[in-house]
């Protein structure tokens, strides 16, 4: 997957450039914590999967299940850390937009 282009940026922009610039930052922000989460069920996956254990019939651990579960909600905690600031700013610039 390629990532997108942002046009060159010079100091003399327009409010709607600008906005336009913090908007698309924004959505390449949720771009990257979806690919996040997605590595994170994949995570899930994997350890589920029997095929990627050494020993296929060795049923798995309570505890290794309990360190995975525990790995992935810290994850999932910060992206929704992250997916609250992203909505701070876009409640910032519709707050904006109201007033210009």
């Amino acid at each position: 997957m390629s990532f997108p282009t942002i046009p060159n940026i010079n100091p003399n922009i327009s409010v709607e450039e600008a906005v336009s610039l913090i908007l698309s930052c924004m959505a390449f922000e949720e771009l990257g914590l979806a690919h996040i989460i997605n590595a994170e069920a994949e995570k899930i996956q994997f350890v589920l999967d029997p095929l990627h254990r050494q020993d296929k019939n060795e049923p798995l651990k309570i505890k290794d299940l309990i360190e995975i579960n525990s790995s992935v909600e810290r994850t999932i905690k910060a992206v929704i850390n992250q997916q609250m600031l992203i909505l701070f700013k876009l409640e910032e610039i519709l707050r904006f937009l109201a007033k210009y």
